[in-house]
């Protein structure tokens, strides 16, 4: 039964805006699977957006977090699928990380039941997946999922982390640290091994380039302005080097941080 402070005049308005604009077929792959009770959506403006202060905030939240963990279970198990003749030990971390974002949706799932929500109670986006797995080589998927999507993440769990174990839960501080070890993995091997492709064939510095381009392009259809306004987590230095990132990295994303946080504060309107 999905929950009455869900209005149907908000859904109606969602079916309205969705039908309106699809997305460019040319980014995105076909969306995976999803039973019955999920309602698919594609753009983040689709989704319940619910405000911190919202008593289904936490509720939706973990919802959402619970989709993405599927989401990046099948891109991982994508991998294996699209390149049986990859290289075995990186087969290996794919089959890895597989077994990782299956966890994560386990422990998602479980607090997500534990705080009186279910399965399919509010949309969900599989952004991630149709974006990822648009890509056609090893190069671009571990460019987009691993070295991008993922090393975000790091930033937003490491901040997460340490606000609930400021607010006096270290359990469930606990439960997201244990996230955040496993994704420094999933970053750190696929940064090894996009350097030695890189070692072997520096042109694939122009496949990633063209990659990223196509991926930005997406993302900046399914967010749009108001998916990303606001959207802010200190660079978490640590977690980026544990990943495999050089210092020159981390000091540039935790500058390109720093921008997007004054732009936030100043409406905008940051200095060049």
């Amino acid at each position: 039964m999905r929950d009455s402070r869900l209005t149907d005049p908000s859904r109606q308005a969602v079916k309205s805006r969705a039908a309106s604009a699809p997305l460019d077929a040319s980014l995105f792959s076909d969306p995976p699977a999803r039973d019955p009770r999920y309602h698919v959506v594609d753009r983040w403006r689709e989704c319940v957006n619910l405000p911190p202060e919202h008593p289904l905030h936490q509720v939706e939240f973990t919802h959402r977090q619970m989709n993405e963990e599927v989401n990046g279970l099948e891109c991982s198990a994508s991998c294996l699928a699209d390149f049986p003749g990859a290289d075995w030990d990186l087969r290996m971390w794919f089959a890895r990380q597989c077994a990782d974002e299956a966890r994560h949706v386990r422990m998602f799932r479980r607090r997500l039941e534990s705080l009186g929500g279910h399965v399919g109670q509010f949309p969900v986006l599989n952004f991630q997946y149709r974006i990822i797995t648009k890509a056609d080589t090893l190069v671009g998927r571990l460019t987009i999922q691993n070295r991008t999507f993922e090393a975000g993440g790091l930033d937003a769990v490491a901040w997460v982390a340490e606000q609930t174990r400021d607010a006096g839960d270290p359990a469930l501080a606990e439960f997201f640290d244990s996230q955040l070890a496993d994704e420094i993995l999933h970053v750190r091997f696929a940064n090894e091994w996009l350097r030695r492709a890189i070692r072997e064939n520096p042109r694939e510095l122009l496949q990633m380039g063209k990659t990223m381009a196509r991926a930005a392009k997406a993302f900046e259809q399914v967010m749009g302005s108001e998916g990303t306004e606001g959207a802010y987590y200190p660079t978490d230095r640590l977690s980026r080097l544990e990943a495999g990132f050089t210092e020159e990295e981390v000091t540039l994303a935790s500058d390109l941080s720093s921008r997007r946080a004054a732009q936030r504060d100043h409406g905008g309107d940051a200095a060049p």
